[in-house]
Protein backbone atom coordinates (compact mmCIF):
# COMPACT_ATOMS: atom_id res chain seq x y z
CA UNK A 1 0.00 0.00 0.00
CA UNK A 2 1.34 3.05 -0.96
CA UNK A 3 0.49 6.36 0.45
CA UNK A 4 0.41 9.47 -2.24
CA UNK A 5 2.74 12.34 -1.41
CA UNK A 6 1.18 15.55 0.16
CA UNK A 7 0.91 18.49 -2.53
CA UNK A 8 2.55 21.25 -1.60
CA UNK A 9 0.48 24.25 -0.18
CA UNK A 10 0.64 27.23 -2.62
CA UNK A 11 1.31 30.27 -0.59
CA UNK A 12 0.42 33.83 -1.80
CA UNK A 13 2.59 36.38 -3.33
CA UNK A 14 4.68 38.58 -1.24
CA UNK A 15 2.77 41.32 -0.24
CA UNK A 16 -0.54 39.89 -0.14
CA UNK A 17 -2.43 38.66 2.98
CA UNK A 18 -3.06 34.80 3.42
CA UNK A 19 -6.90 34.06 3.33
CA UNK A 20 -8.04 33.59 6.50
CA UNK A 21 -10.33 30.77 5.44
CA UNK A 22 -13.46 29.46 3.39
CA UNK A 23 -16.33 32.25 3.40
CA UNK A 24 -19.12 31.92 5.95
CA UNK A 25 -22.22 31.89 4.12
CA UNK A 26 -24.30 34.25 4.84
CA UNK A 27 -28.21 33.08 6.36
CA UNK A 28 -31.00 35.36 4.67
CA UNK A 29 -34.07 34.36 6.26
CA UNK A 30 -32.63 35.09 10.08
CA UNK A 31 -34.12 37.96 11.56
CA UNK A 32 -31.25 39.92 13.21
CA UNK A 33 -31.96 42.04 16.25
CA UNK A 34 -31.67 45.43 14.21
CA UNK A 35 -34.35 44.79 12.29
CA UNK A 36 -36.67 44.30 14.84
CA UNK A 37 -35.37 47.61 16.37
CA UNK A 38 -35.96 49.57 12.76
CA UNK A 39 -39.62 48.07 12.77
CA UNK A 40 -40.64 48.75 16.55
CA UNK A 41 -38.45 52.59 16.75
CA UNK A 42 -40.28 53.08 12.88
CA UNK A 43 -44.01 51.94 14.60
CA UNK A 44 -43.51 54.07 17.45
CA UNK A 45 -42.27 57.16 15.82
CA UNK A 46 -45.18 57.15 13.06
CA UNK A 47 -47.57 56.60 15.85
CA UNK A 48 -46.40 59.96 17.25
CA UNK A 49 -45.70 62.00 14.60
CA UNK A 50 -49.43 60.92 13.31
CA UNK A 51 -51.24 61.77 16.94
CA UNK A 52 -48.86 65.36 16.30
CA UNK A 53 -50.53 66.01 13.53
CA UNK A 54 -54.03 64.87 14.20
CA UNK A 55 -54.54 66.36 17.48
CA UNK A 56 -51.98 69.34 17.77
CA UNK A 57 -51.46 70.68 14.20
CA UNK A 58 -53.81 69.53 11.70
CA UNK A 59 -57.18 69.17 11.92
CA UNK A 60 -57.49 66.06 10.81
CA UNK A 61 -60.15 63.18 12.49
CA UNK A 62 -61.44 59.67 11.64
CA UNK A 63 -60.06 56.20 12.29
CA UNK A 64 -58.96 55.04 8.50
CA UNK A 65 -57.15 58.22 7.84
CA UNK A 66 -55.45 57.78 10.84
CA UNK A 67 -54.40 54.25 10.40
CA UNK A 68 -53.47 55.47 6.62
CA UNK A 69 -51.20 58.38 7.67
CA UNK A 70 -49.62 56.17 10.67
CA UNK A 71 -48.66 53.63 7.98
CA UNK A 72 -47.06 55.78 5.38
CA UNK A 73 -45.01 57.43 8.04
CA UNK A 74 -43.83 54.29 9.64
CA UNK A 75 -42.96 53.06 5.57
CA UNK A 76 -41.13 56.10 5.22
CA UNK A 77 -39.07 56.24 8.49
CA UNK A 78 -38.34 52.49 8.65
CA UNK A 79 -37.04 53.09 4.87
CA UNK A 80 -34.46 55.19 6.86
CA UNK A 81 -33.63 53.30 9.92
CA UNK A 82 -32.61 50.45 7.50
CA UNK A 83 -30.52 52.92 5.24
CA UNK A 84 -28.36 53.57 7.96
CA UNK A 85 -26.94 49.81 7.87
CA UNK A 86 -27.71 48.81 4.10
CA UNK A 87 -27.71 50.06 0.80
CA UNK A 88 -30.16 50.88 -1.54
CA UNK A 89 -31.86 47.16 -2.92
CA UNK A 90 -31.40 45.82 0.95
CA UNK A 91 -33.51 48.96 1.68
CA UNK A 92 -36.35 48.10 -1.09
CA UNK A 93 -36.32 44.47 -0.15
CA UNK A 94 -36.85 45.34 3.59
CA UNK A 95 -39.61 47.77 2.60
CA UNK A 96 -41.80 45.74 -0.01
CA UNK A 97 -41.24 42.84 2.89
CA UNK A 98 -43.05 45.16 5.01
CA UNK A 99 -45.57 45.71 3.11
CA UNK A 100 -46.32 42.09 1.82
CA UNK A 101 -46.49 40.74 5.64
CA UNK A 102 -48.83 44.07 5.77
CA UNK A 103 -50.98 42.74 3.13
CA UNK A 104 -51.27 39.28 4.85
CA UNK A 105 -51.76 40.28 8.56
CA UNK A 106 -54.85 42.69 6.94
CA UNK A 107 -56.61 39.61 5.11
CA UNK A 108 -55.99 37.09 8.33
CA UNK A 109 -57.81 39.77 10.44
CA UNK A 110 -60.37 40.13 7.93
CA UNK A 111 -60.95 36.77 7.95
CA UNK A 112 -60.76 36.44 11.73
CA UNK A 113 -63.40 39.01 11.71
CA UNK A 114 -65.80 37.70 9.58
CA UNK A 115 -65.97 34.16 11.07
CA UNK A 116 -65.58 35.55 15.12
CA UNK A 117 -68.23 37.92 14.00
CA UNK A 118 -70.33 35.36 12.43
CA UNK A 119 -70.30 32.97 15.44
CA UNK A 120 -71.16 35.90 17.76
CA UNK A 121 -73.76 36.80 16.27
CA UNK A 122 -75.29 32.97 15.78
CA UNK A 123 -74.11 31.93 19.66
CA UNK A 124 -77.85 32.19 20.48
CA UNK A 125 -79.13 29.68 18.06
CA UNK A 126 -76.21 27.36 17.89
CA UNK A 127 -76.35 26.23 21.46
CA UNK A 128 -79.98 24.82 20.70
CA UNK A 129 -79.38 21.30 20.07
CA UNK A 130 -83.30 21.37 17.79
CA UNK A 131 -81.74 24.11 15.58
CA UNK A 132 -79.49 20.77 14.06
CA UNK A 133 -81.69 18.15 14.19
CA UNK A 134 -85.34 20.14 12.83
CA UNK A 135 -86.28 22.40 10.16
CA UNK A 136 -88.24 25.74 10.06
CA UNK A 137 -91.93 23.88 9.24
CA UNK A 138 -92.99 24.56 12.68
CA UNK A 139 -90.86 27.56 13.41
CA UNK A 140 -92.80 31.58 12.44
CA UNK A 141 -91.23 34.61 13.15
CA UNK A 142 -91.93 34.93 16.74
CA UNK A 143 -90.95 31.46 17.74
CA UNK A 144 -88.62 31.24 20.41
CA UNK A 145 -85.04 29.56 19.35
CA UNK A 146 -85.96 26.67 20.93
CA UNK A 147 -87.52 26.16 18.00
CA UNK A 148 -87.05 24.99 14.51
CA UNK A 149 -83.68 24.66 13.03
CA UNK A 150 -81.51 24.39 9.85
CA UNK A 151 -81.89 20.55 9.40
CA UNK A 152 -83.76 21.10 5.62
CA UNK A 153 -80.75 23.43 4.24
CA UNK A 154 -77.69 21.25 5.13
CA UNK A 155 -79.42 18.61 3.67
CA UNK A 156 -80.09 20.30 0.80
CA UNK A 157 -76.79 21.90 0.47
CA UNK A 158 -75.37 18.10 1.06
CA UNK A 159 -77.71 16.73 -2.01
CA UNK A 160 -76.82 19.70 -3.84
CA UNK A 161 -73.37 19.75 -3.64
CA UNK A 162 -72.79 15.91 -4.05
CA UNK A 163 -74.82 15.74 -7.31
CA UNK A 164 -72.60 18.93 -8.76
CA UNK A 165 -69.34 17.36 -8.01
CA UNK A 166 -70.68 13.70 -8.98
CA UNK A 167 -70.93 15.39 -11.71
CA UNK A 168 -68.28 17.97 -12.43
CA UNK A 169 -65.01 15.84 -11.10
CA UNK A 170 -65.22 13.57 -13.92
CA UNK A 171 -65.65 16.07 -16.86
CA UNK A 172 -63.24 18.51 -15.39
CA UNK A 173 -60.53 16.20 -15.08
CA UNK A 174 -61.31 14.39 -18.61
CA UNK A 175 -61.31 17.95 -19.92
CA UNK A 176 -57.93 19.15 -18.25
CA UNK A 177 -56.11 15.55 -19.39
CA UNK A 178 -57.87 16.36 -22.86
CA UNK A 179 -56.18 19.72 -22.97
CA UNK A 180 -52.50 18.85 -22.21
CA UNK A 181 -52.16 15.52 -23.95
CA UNK A 182 -54.17 16.43 -27.04
CA UNK A 183 -52.83 19.42 -28.47
CA UNK A 184 -53.93 21.22 -31.16
CA UNK A 185 -56.58 24.04 -32.68
CA UNK A 186 -59.94 22.42 -30.59
CA UNK A 187 -57.73 22.18 -27.81
CA UNK A 188 -57.15 26.08 -27.72
CA UNK A 189 -60.41 26.81 -27.94
CA UNK A 190 -61.96 25.01 -25.48
CA UNK A 191 -59.03 26.22 -23.15
CA UNK A 192 -60.15 29.87 -24.25
CA UNK A 193 -64.22 28.60 -23.52
CA UNK A 194 -62.94 27.39 -20.11
CA UNK A 195 -61.20 30.64 -18.87
CA UNK A 196 -63.84 33.07 -20.03
CA UNK A 197 -66.51 30.90 -18.69
CA UNK A 198 -64.39 31.29 -14.82
CA UNK A 199 -65.90 34.46 -14.76
CA UNK A 200 -69.35 33.65 -15.69
CA UNK A 201 -72.14 35.48 -12.92
CA UNK A 202 -73.46 32.92 -11.07
CA UNK A 203 -76.88 34.38 -12.11
CA UNK A 204 -76.32 33.47 -15.67
CA UNK A 205 -76.01 30.28 -14.66
CA UNK A 206 -78.64 30.15 -12.76
CA UNK A 207 -81.09 31.42 -15.68
CA UNK A 208 -79.47 28.89 -18.16
CA UNK A 209 -80.53 26.15 -16.38
CA UNK A 210 -83.90 27.45 -15.88
CA UNK A 211 -84.38 28.66 -19.34
CA UNK A 212 -83.42 25.34 -20.78
CA UNK A 213 -83.92 22.46 -18.07
CA UNK A 214 -86.80 23.71 -16.39
CA UNK A 215 -88.69 25.55 -18.88
CA UNK A 216 -87.63 23.87 -22.34
CA UNK A 217 -87.61 20.50 -21.29
CA UNK A 218 -90.22 20.46 -18.59
CA UNK A 219 -88.61 19.48 -15.45
CA UNK A 220 -89.34 21.16 -12.00
CA UNK A 221 -87.83 23.79 -9.82
CA UNK A 222 -85.79 21.02 -7.26
CA UNK A 223 -82.21 20.33 -5.70
CA UNK A 224 -81.37 18.20 -9.09
CA UNK A 225 -81.95 21.59 -11.44
CA UNK A 226 -79.92 23.58 -8.44
CA UNK A 227 -77.23 21.23 -8.78
CA UNK A 228 -76.73 21.68 -12.61
CA UNK A 229 -77.05 25.51 -12.01
CA UNK A 230 -73.95 24.84 -9.21
CA UNK A 231 -72.10 22.28 -11.67
CA UNK A 232 -72.12 24.86 -14.77
CA UNK A 233 -70.39 27.53 -12.17
CA UNK A 234 -68.19 24.71 -11.20
CA UNK A 235 -67.03 22.89 -13.81
CA UNK A 236 -64.49 25.82 -15.45
CA UNK A 237 -63.07 26.12 -11.94
CA UNK A 238 -62.29 22.51 -11.51
CA UNK A 239 -61.13 21.99 -15.59
CA UNK A 240 -58.56 25.52 -15.69
CA UNK A 241 -57.17 24.15 -12.12
CA UNK A 242 -56.77 20.72 -12.94
CA UNK A 243 -55.12 22.13 -16.21
CA UNK A 244 -52.80 24.20 -14.81
CA UNK A 245 -51.64 21.21 -12.15
CA UNK A 246 -51.88 18.59 -15.17
CA UNK A 247 -49.18 21.17 -16.73
CA UNK A 248 -46.62 21.21 -14.35
CA UNK A 249 -46.37 17.60 -14.08
CA UNK A 250 -42.49 16.82 -15.24
CA UNK A 251 -41.73 15.67 -18.97
CA UNK A 252 -39.38 13.29 -18.10
CA UNK A 253 -42.32 11.10 -15.77
CA UNK A 254 -44.20 11.26 -19.74
CA UNK A 255 -41.13 10.13 -21.50
CA UNK A 256 -39.90 7.48 -19.34
CA UNK A 257 -42.89 5.85 -19.16
CA UNK A 258 -43.10 5.92 -23.08
CA UNK A 259 -39.29 4.65 -23.31
CA UNK A 260 -40.83 1.41 -20.99
CA UNK A 261 -43.95 0.89 -23.70
CA UNK A 262 -46.57 2.23 -22.35
CA UNK A 263 -49.53 3.74 -24.11
CA UNK A 264 -50.51 7.87 -23.67
CA UNK A 265 -53.79 6.74 -21.55
CA UNK A 266 -51.87 4.15 -19.60
CA UNK A 267 -49.22 6.92 -18.88
CA UNK A 268 -52.09 9.25 -17.73
CA UNK A 269 -53.60 6.97 -15.47
CA UNK A 270 -50.61 5.24 -13.75
CA UNK A 271 -48.19 8.32 -14.06
CA UNK A 272 -49.73 11.85 -14.63
CA UNK A 273 -53.01 11.55 -12.38
CA UNK A 274 -51.11 9.99 -9.39
CA UNK A 275 -48.39 12.75 -9.90
CA UNK A 276 -50.75 15.68 -10.08
CA UNK A 277 -53.72 13.95 -7.35
CA UNK A 278 -52.71 16.26 -4.70
CA UNK A 279 -52.70 19.05 -6.82
CA UNK A 280 -56.19 18.23 -8.43
CA UNK A 281 -57.38 17.79 -4.78
CA UNK A 282 -56.91 21.46 -4.44
CA UNK A 283 -59.19 22.34 -7.87
CA UNK A 284 -62.03 20.14 -6.52
CA UNK A 285 -61.66 22.39 -3.56
CA UNK A 286 -61.73 25.87 -5.42
CA UNK A 287 -65.43 24.00 -7.39
CA UNK A 288 -66.69 23.48 -4.69
CA UNK A 289 -65.72 26.57 -3.01
CA UNK A 290 -67.12 28.33 -5.64
CA UNK A 291 -70.32 26.34 -5.70
CA UNK A 292 -70.96 25.87 -1.92
CA UNK A 293 -71.89 29.47 -1.20
CA UNK A 294 -74.13 30.51 -4.15
CA UNK A 295 -77.49 31.55 -3.60
CA UNK A 296 -79.34 33.24 -6.49
CA UNK A 297 -78.81 30.18 -8.89
CA UNK A 298 -80.04 28.01 -6.55
CA UNK A 299 -83.49 29.97 -5.82
CA UNK A 300 -84.18 30.47 -9.31
CA UNK A 301 -83.81 26.51 -9.70
CA UNK A 302 -85.01 24.83 -6.48
CA UNK A 303 -87.39 27.56 -4.88
CA UNK A 304 -87.51 28.06 -1.40
CA UNK A 305 -89.21 25.84 1.57
CA UNK A 306 -89.10 25.63 4.96
CA UNK A 307 -89.64 21.77 5.03
CA UNK A 308 -87.20 19.37 4.85
CA UNK A 309 -87.37 17.94 1.40
CA UNK A 310 -84.53 14.63 1.01
CA UNK A 311 -85.67 13.57 -2.21
CA UNK A 312 -83.68 15.93 -4.86
CA UNK A 313 -85.72 15.15 -8.46
CA UNK A 314 -89.08 16.59 -7.14
CA UNK A 315 -90.24 19.87 -5.24
CA UNK A 316 -88.61 22.45 -3.62
CA UNK A 317 -85.27 22.20 -1.88
CA UNK A 318 -83.57 25.07 0.18
CA UNK A 319 -79.87 25.66 0.82
CA UNK A 320 -77.59 27.13 3.61
CA UNK A 321 -76.67 30.06 1.79
CA UNK A 322 -80.28 30.51 0.84
CA UNK A 323 -81.61 29.83 4.45
CA UNK A 324 -79.35 32.08 5.77
CA UNK A 325 -80.29 35.22 3.12
CA UNK A 326 -83.86 34.98 3.63
CA UNK A 327 -83.30 34.43 7.37
CA UNK A 328 -80.96 37.80 7.99
CA UNK A 329 -83.75 39.82 5.89
CA UNK A 330 -86.38 39.58 8.60
CA UNK A 331 -86.85 41.90 11.58
CA UNK A 332 -86.92 39.73 14.27
CA UNK A 333 -83.87 39.71 16.11
CA UNK A 334 -84.63 35.41 16.59
CA UNK A 335 -84.47 34.88 13.05
CA UNK A 336 -81.72 37.53 12.61
CA UNK A 337 -80.05 34.99 15.23
CA UNK A 338 -81.22 31.91 13.05
CA UNK A 339 -79.39 33.37 9.94
CA UNK A 340 -75.86 33.82 11.72
CA UNK A 341 -76.56 30.42 13.17
CA UNK A 342 -76.89 28.70 9.23
CA UNK A 343 -74.05 31.33 8.44
CA UNK A 344 -71.96 29.46 10.92
CA UNK A 345 -73.37 26.12 10.27
CA UNK A 346 -72.62 26.50 6.57
CA UNK A 347 -68.87 27.44 7.84
CA UNK A 348 -68.19 24.08 9.71
CA UNK A 349 -69.82 22.14 6.70
CA UNK A 350 -67.22 23.91 4.53
CA UNK A 351 -64.47 23.07 6.06
CA UNK A 352 -65.76 19.15 6.86
CA UNK A 353 -65.76 18.78 3.23
CA UNK A 354 -62.41 20.43 2.30
CA UNK A 355 -60.58 17.96 5.19
CA UNK A 356 -61.94 14.94 3.89
CA UNK A 357 -60.92 16.14 0.44
CA UNK A 358 -57.73 16.43 1.67
CA UNK A 359 -57.68 13.36 3.36
CA UNK A 360 -59.03 11.78 0.14
CA UNK A 361 -56.40 13.64 -1.91
CA UNK A 362 -53.20 12.60 -0.06
CA UNK A 363 -49.99 13.87 0.36
CA UNK A 364 -47.94 15.16 -2.37
CA UNK A 365 -45.38 13.09 -5.08
CA UNK A 366 -43.10 10.61 -3.14
CA UNK A 367 -44.33 11.24 -0.21
CA UNK A 368 -45.56 8.41 1.17
CA UNK A 369 -47.80 7.69 4.51
CA UNK A 370 -46.63 4.74 6.83
CA UNK A 371 -49.65 2.37 5.49
CA UNK A 372 -48.39 2.89 1.90
CA UNK A 373 -44.69 2.40 3.24
CA UNK A 374 -45.76 -0.94 4.55
CA UNK A 375 -47.60 -2.05 1.31
CA UNK A 376 -44.41 -0.88 -0.70
CA UNK A 377 -42.30 -3.15 1.68
CA UNK A 378 -44.96 -6.22 1.43
CA UNK A 379 -44.44 -5.91 -1.93
CA UNK A 380 -40.77 -5.57 -2.21
CA UNK A 381 -40.38 -8.83 -0.30
CA UNK A 382 -43.31 -10.24 -2.44
CA UNK A 383 -41.22 -9.82 -5.53
CA UNK A 384 -37.94 -10.75 -4.10
CA UNK A 385 -39.96 -14.22 -2.78
CA UNK A 386 -41.27 -14.72 -6.21
CA UNK A 387 -37.83 -14.34 -8.26
CA UNK A 388 -35.85 -16.61 -6.16
CA UNK A 389 -38.93 -18.94 -6.09
CA UNK A 390 -38.45 -18.81 -10.29
CA UNK A 391 -34.77 -19.07 -10.01
CA UNK A 392 -35.23 -22.48 -8.11
CA UNK A 393 -32.33 -23.71 -5.49
CA UNK A 394 -30.05 -24.53 -8.57
CA UNK A 395 -30.59 -21.52 -10.93
CA UNK A 396 -28.01 -19.06 -11.85
CA UNK A 397 -27.66 -15.75 -9.94
CA UNK A 398 -28.32 -12.60 -11.69
CA UNK A 399 -25.28 -11.11 -11.60
CA UNK A 400 -24.37 -7.21 -12.29
CA UNK A 401 -23.68 -6.63 -16.21
CA UNK A 402 -19.86 -5.69 -16.47
CA UNK A 403 -18.62 -3.43 -19.74
CA UNK A 404 -16.71 -4.91 -22.33
CA UNK A 405 -12.98 -3.98 -22.74
CA UNK A 406 -12.76 -2.12 -26.25
CA UNK A 407 -9.12 -2.39 -27.40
Amino acid sequence: MTIAPERPRLRPPAGRPEPAGPERRRATGAVRASDVYAVLGAAAAALALTWLLFARLLPFSGTVGFVLVAYALFLGLYALLVSFDEDGPAVRDRVAGVVVRTLGLVLLAVLVFVVAFTLWEGRKALVHLNFFTEDMSLAGPLEPLDVGGVLHAVVGTLEQVGIALVLTVPAGVVCAVFLNEVPGPFARLVRTIVEAMTALPSIVAGLFIYATVVLALGMERSGLAAALALSVMMLPIIIRASDVVIRLVPGTLREASYAMGASRWRTVRHVVLPTARSGLTTAVILGTARGVGETSPVLLTAGFTAELNALPTSGAQVSLPLATFELVKSPEPNMIARGFGTAAVLMLLVLLLFVLARVAGGRGPGQLTKRQERRRAAASRADAARIAAAAGPGGARIRPATPRSTS
